[in-house]
C-alpha cells in the first residue's frame, strides 16, 4: 500500500462514527416488534372485555409493572453496554417494578375479597402466560442483543440477562391486554416466572452474542 492510499484509509476510518447504542437498540427492537405482534394477534388477541377491564385499577397496574420493568431494563442495558460499566449504582432500577407489585399486592390484601387467595394466584391463564410471554419475547431478545452488540459489555451474560428482562417486559405489556387474570398475586407469580425464563435464555445467548 502506498502512502497516499494509507492516508485515505486512515482518514476513512477516522471519519467513521459508530451508531449510538441507544439508537441501535431502538431500531433493533422496532424491527423485531412486528414479529412479536404477529405472534400475539395470530394466537391470542386482545381480551373481548378490554374496555370494561380498563376501569379495574388492577388491570391498569399490570401495565405499570411491565412497562416499569421494560424501562428499567432498557436503562440498565444501555449502561452495561459500556466496557467499564457494572450493575453497581444501577441495579436498584430493577427494583422499581417489584416495588409496584408489592404495593399492588398490599392494596389487594386490604380489600374485602370474594375470591380465595389461591384462586387469584393460580388464575385461569397460568400456562398461557408461561408460554406466550417467552414466545413473544424471543424476537425482541434477538433484536436487543443485536443492538447491544454495537457496544462492548464487560459481562456479556449479565447484559444478556438484562436484555431478557427488557424483552420480557415489552412482551408482557402486550400479553397483559389479553390476560383476564388481573390479580397482582397472579402477575407476581406467573409473569415473574415467565420473565425469569426469558432472562435465563438471554444470559445464555448474551454470553455468546455479546462477547468481544
Amino acid at each position: 500500500m502506498d502512502t497516499d492510499q494509507l492516508i485515505r484509509t486512515l482518514a476513512a476510518d477516522n471519519a467513521y462514527r459508530s451508531r449510538p447504542i441507544g439508537l441501535a437498540l431502538m431500531l433493533a427492537l422496532l424491527a423485531a416488534a412486528p414479529v412479536s405482534l404477529l405472534i400475539f394477534f395470530a394466537e391470542l388477541g386482545v381480551r373481548p372485555d378490554v374496555m370494561i377491564a380498563m376501569h379495574n385499577p388492577f388491570f391498569d397496574l399490570k401495565f405499570a409493572v411491565t412497562l416499569a420493568l421494560a424501562a428499567s431494563a432498557i436503562a440498565v442495558s444501555l449502561h452495561l453496554s459500556r466496557p467499564e460499566a457494572s450493575l453497581r449504582g444501577f441495579g436498584w432500577w430493577l427494583l422499581i417494578p417489584a416495588g409496584i407489585l408489592v404495593a399492588a399486592i398490599s392494596g389487594e390484601m386490604m380489600m374485602p375479597q370474594r375470591t380465595p387467595m389461591m384462586t387469584r394466584l393460580i388464575g385461569k391463564n397460568s400456562m398461557a402466560c408461561m408460554t406466550a410471554i417467552p414466545a413473544m419475547s424471543l424476537p425482541l431478545l434477538v433484536g436487543a442483543l443485536y443492538g447491544l452488540r454495537q457496544g462492548a459489555p464487560a459481562r456479556p451474560a449479565v447484559a444478556g440477562a438484562i436484555a431478557g428482562l427488557l424483552s420480557a417486559g415489552l412482551a408482557a405489556t402486550v400479553y397483559a391486554s389479553h390476560c383476564t387474570d388481573d390479580s397482582p398475586l397472579f402477575v407476581a407469580t406467573w409473569y415473574t416466572l415467565a420473565t425469569a425464563i426469558v432472562a435465563s435464555v438471554g444470559a445464555l445467548m448474551g454470553n455468546r452474542a455479546l462477547r468481544y
